[in-house]
């Protein structure tokens, strides 16, 4: 299994474009990652703990605790 991913094979496993993906990681709140001198990597544990926390039950859920305490 590959420890890395480059943002091509990230923007592929989220459906999402390489675009969204750079953006993101220029403006902050995006999949942490690493560079290597220019070569910019994304951890596949990292990618996979950024993943989980966005997990929902409804489309009303904002993720965060405050609605959990609520219910």
């Amino acid at each position: 299994m590959t420890l890395f991913l480059t943002e091509d094979e990230l923007a592929v496993r989220q459906n999402r474009s390489v675009k969204t993906i750079q953006t993101e990681r220029q403006k902050g709140g995006g999949v942490p990652f690493r560079k290597f001198g220019r070569a910019v990597r994304y951890h596949i544990d990292d990618v996979e703990k950024w993943e989980a926390e966005r997990t929902r039950r409804s489309t009303s859920d904002n993720g965060s605790n405050a609605s959990a305490s609520r219910q």
